[in-house]
């Protein structure tokens, strides 16, 4: 446990004081997950009793916590308020996703293993949401650790590609929007709205981080608690269940009080880096044999996803902002929708964000729908 810290720590550490460019393209938490999985491959610890037995405890106690702090900085309220334009263009980008990767499990699956769909499920769920909402996944349908590196590794390579690709397209936004007749304007006033709101919260008190804890804990052992007495099927375990009441438990609580305490989100991102540790720490770069295939699988459902996106902008007169924004809030999460954001304006930042909070809400939800399609779909030859 300490191992890990250090590394999240200095990985995290180095992120911020370097400013390399690399962290553009390559989230700092991409590069956690080899760097651990690196060092489990050339056998820095072992997978003894007592260290199985301590990342059991850690991850099945941390999740629900995470879980429910990632949550809490997602007001609803404040979401239906960005307007029924980006609402739309945010769920149209979801459905397009959720297509291409049905479209593409539907091409590929004979070509993986039967429990390939796990493996989509979960990264279904970070492009739809982020990295904690794959994380939930992989522990709600109890994912191995192991089939974790494919996920991440499309989820690397292929975001980091398809980034670039979003921000050399900035200045042909004009262009576009001649193209799909699309109207700026409500965008500017939310942009202007945000940012003054943005500007007004406090900073993170020894107190806050307390009570944070306090009802993350709480979250955790209820979950646990309540999922046990809930009926369960081999899509529905128990496991799932822990994830779900968690989940809306963090989006309930989002809208009381105990929001406006800041510090969740760090809390929450420093859980979700211990646990993606903990993941890699399991798996082993040896198990990686069919990683050129999932790549490009990858890479057909953002293909999937650009040519009905296409579509919907000439259909509904969506301007290239909107759709790059809601693209990446979902492929990206909270780490990238702001950067895209901000090459189109400052003002315009806190749209990213809250973007990209509707997918912490949508993503675990939606993932596991996307899953339950793609195990139908896995047992069809």
């Amino acid at each position: 446990m300490f191992v890990l810290m250090i590394i999240s720590a200095s990985i995290v550490y180095t992120e911020k004081k370097s400013q390399h460019k690399i962290f553009e393209y390559l989230p700092s938490i991409v590069i956690l997950y080899f760097v651990v999985m690196l060092f489990s491959t050339f056998g820095l610890w072992q997978k003894t009793e007592s260290v199985t037995a301590t990342y059991k405890t850690v991850k099945t106690n941390l999740l629900p916590a995470m879980i429910f702090l990632m949550l809490l900085s997602a007001d609803m309220r404040e979401i239906f308020k960005l307007g029924t334009k980006m609402l739309l263009t945010f769920l149209l980008t979801s459905v397009s996703i959720a297509i291409g990767f049905i479209g593409t499990f539907t091409l590929f699956h004979t070509y993986f293993e039967p429990d390939a769909w796990k493996a989509f499920a979960a990264l279904s769920g970070s492009w739809m949401g982020g990295t904690g909402n794959m994380v939930a996944i992989q522990g709600a349908l109890n994912l191995p650790d192991s089939a974790m590196g494919y996920t991440l590794l499309i989820d690397s390579i292929d975001y980091a590609i398809w980034v670039m690709i979003l921000l050399a397209l900035v200045p042909f936004a004009k262009r576009f929007n001649l193209w799909s007749k699309a109207d700026t304007s409500i965008i500017d006033e939310v942009g202007k709205r945000l940012a003054l709101k943005e500007a007004a919260k406090k900073n993170t008190s020894f107190i806050s981080i307390f009570i944070l804890l306090i009802a993350a804990i709480f979250v955790s052992l209820v979950s646990q608690y309540a999922a046990t007495l809930l009926p369960t099927s081999s899509f529905l375990t128990t496991s799932t269940w822990v994830v779900i009441i968690a989940t809306l438990a963090g989006i309930v609580m989002a809208m009381t009080p105990l929001a406006k305490i800041s510090g969740s989100s760090a809390l929450a991102n420093a859980m979700l880096y211990l646990i993606v540790a903990l993941i890699a720490s399991r798996a082993n770069f040896a198990e990686l044999t069919e990683a050129p295939l999932y790549i490009l699988a990858g890479f057909v459902i953002i293909a999937i996803h650009v040519a009905i996106m296409l579509l919907f902008a000439k259909l509904f007169k969506l301007d290239l902002f909107t759709l790059g924004v809601a693209s990446l809030a979902n492929i990206g999460g909270v780490a990238s929708a702001p950067i895209l954001a901000s090459a189109y304006s400052k003002a315009l930042i806190p749209i990213g964000v809250l973007m990209a909070m509707m997918g912490y809400i949508i993503g675990t939800f939606a993932g596991l729908m996307v899953g339950k399609v793609l195990e139908m779909i896995s047992q069809t030859q």
